[in-house]
């Protein structure tokens, strides 16, 4: 069953090529993409998600990435 978001798909894309762009300017490579990336996580995670729900919440991005990448 397809995940419905709350979000337009156009609304996601334009913030993802803007992320995209400033990734580029900065020559990040792979590595240091997916280490900004984890870090933006993290700090949204600590920022603005309740201590007691923190945990639930990274499990449940973790399987959502997992589930979400090419075999």
């Amino acid at each position: 069953m397809p995940i419905n978001s709350k979000y337009s798909d156009e609304k996601i894309e334009k913030i993802l090529a803007e992320i995209a762009a400033v990734l580029k300017k900065h020559e990040a490579n792979a590595d240091l993409s997916l280490m900004i990336a984890g870090n933006i996580v993290t700090n949204i995670l600590n920022s603005n998600v309740p201590k007691s729900q923190r945990k639930l919440i990274a499990d449940k991005f973790s399987q959502a990435l997992l589930s979400s990448i090419d075999d």
